[in-house]
């Protein structure tokens, strides 16, 4: 199964974040996305100008782990499974701080990290989304009470590594996962916050994160963290640039490590030999055939061995540029070995192509046509068209061998950067004459200059398949808007 959600990640990117979920009965689970990019023709996209290079340096894709999920009140509890994972790590490395065990330790501070993260942010859209006033309510007074202990359950742990065989540099991953979930906490509490005084009917609920907020700002300051200060711009610089250090870190351990390669490549040595051979056949037959007829030194053997020469390079291009066409279906431009530990748990293969409209399905121009201003604007518009494939392969049993959580599969974070697209656009602007028709006056009116990229994604696993289209509403000043079409 394959879940996909979106949204405009700067003003010159779109996200498409991609789940493959593993089937743990099904050991081989096998995804395919293919994507159809609809560019117009007045962008100068095409295969001319921006090749494979350029594309693969347009998108950038982001592979990791889903996160385990936990509710958040179950977090809170005493004897919570993370913290127990957590628990044991600490007294590890406190015992015998060994290299096994310290790898362990920082793990688990990553690990437990990321899944408090996931689930604060769970927690504050739930309330963000709207609910009853009581569920409101209810739902704040259980993020205030269990944020205090989540944080007290880690702190507390602070006193099992508080010995001489923890060495500074440990001690400091400790501090670096408290200095993270204060942030988050925060964070999202302070979204909460914000929502409540929209509101304006929750003042009890707004004093209690108020006060933890408050309350959480005095810690900071006592332990030497950050806090965000109005007018101090190179402490906020410094506090946005940490943060974004410590995001990281805290998820580093759920991405995974990509080794990529190009795909089938020996195969397509192969194919170039056997070019090659053909091109050298025609040109020994050649050779064989004015021998015989005009004998070993003729005028006629050195014109047709210089014919046959010249004609042996086209057909050896020609042949390779057939096998290349051919093997376009089959074979990807890259493959990717997808490790957890330095364990193999499956690949992904991606490739680019410009291709025609009569080789696009059915179902694809349907939903590109669907939300056309003109019933002719493809043809009128002269669209490019860029099929990015996409092939993943996740062994559900490799999976589960090297997690002691329950990892249902891997996000695919894919930004596409239009920056390129963007460069040949005419003014974000065009001023249009307009008379008023009351004074008779004319009226000179700036109109939004825009240009449509559609999007349509096949996503196909267990041998079904379905299909969804966006439109994306760009600019010389980028990225204006993206709207899913049913």
């Amino acid at each position: 199964m394959v879940e996909i959600q979106y949204k405009i990640h700067d003003e010159f990117a779109v996200e498409f974040k991609q789940r493959f979920l593993v089937r743990r009965k099904v050991q081989k689970n096998l995804f395919a996305v293919n994507t159809w990019f609809f560019v117009p023709n007045s962008l100068d996209i095409n295969p001319q100008t921006y090749g494979k290079d350029q594309f693969y340096r347009d998108v950038k894709s982001n592979v990791r782990m889903i996160t385990p999920v936990y509710i958040l009140r179950d977090l809170s509890v005493e004897n919570a499974v993370p913290f127990r994972f957590l628990e044991q790590a600490f007294r590890d490395v406190a015992s015998s701080p060994l290299r096994k065990n310290a790898a362990e330790y920082i793990y688990q501070i990553k690990m437990v990290s990321a899944i408090i993260k996931s689930a604060l942010r769970d927690h504050a859209k739930m309330i963000i989304r709207g609910q009853t006033p009581s569920d409101t309510a209810l739902l704040c007074s259980q993020y205030a009470d269990s944020v205090k202990a989540i944080l007290e359950h880690y702190r507390n742990l602070k006193n099992i590594i508080t010995v001489p065989t923890v060495p500074d540099e440990l001690q400091d991953h400790f501090r670096f996962g408290d200095e993270a979930l204060s942030q988050m906490v925060v964070l999202y509490a302070l979204r909460i916050l914000k929502y409540l005084k929209g509101k304006g009917r929750y003042p009890q609920e707004e004093k209690r994160i108020h006060d933890f907020v408050i309350g959480e700002y005095a810690y900071k300051r006592q332990v030497g963290y950050n806090v965000l200060e109005p007018g101090d711009r190179e402490n906020n610089r410094n506090l946005v640039f940490r943060y974004g250090l410590l995001k990281k870190y805290i998820e580093s351990d759920l991405f995974v490590t990509l080794n990529k390669k190009r795909d089938g490549v020996a195969i397509e040595q192969i194919y170039y030999s056997i070019a090659a051979g053909v091109a050298m056949i025609f040109a020994t037959v050649v050779a064989f055939a004015f021998q015989r007829r005009f004998g070993s030194f003729s005028i006629p053997l050195f014109v047709a061995l210089v014919v046959s020469y010249m004609l042996k390079d086209r057909i050896k291009e020609l042949m390779r540029y057939y096998f290349a066409y051919k093997r376009k279906s089959k074979y990807f431009d890259h493959k990717a070995v997808v490790r957890i530990k330095d364990e193999e748990i499956g690949w992904i293969k991606e490739g680019m192509d410009f291709i025609s409209s009569d080789k696009i399905p059915g179902e694809v121009m349907d939903l590109r046509n669907k939300d056309s201003i003109l019933s002719s604007e493809y043809s009128i518009l002269d669209e490019k068209i860029i099929l990015y494939r996409k092939m993943v392969n996740i062994d559900s049993r490799k999976l589960a061998e090297n997690n002691i959580y329950h990892i249902s599969g891997i996000n695919d974070i894919v930004r596409f950067h239009v920056n390129r697209f963007t460069q040949k656009m005419d003014n974000p602007e065009i001023p249009l004459l307009k008379i008023n028709e009351e004074s008779g006056d004319l009226l000179t009116i700036n109109c939004a200059k825009t240009y449509f990229l559609h999007i349509v994604m096949q996503v196909q696993s267990e041998g079904k398949s379905s299909f969804h289209a966006y439109k994306v509403i760009v600019s010389r000043n980028g990225i204006q808007g993206i709207l899913f079409q049913e």
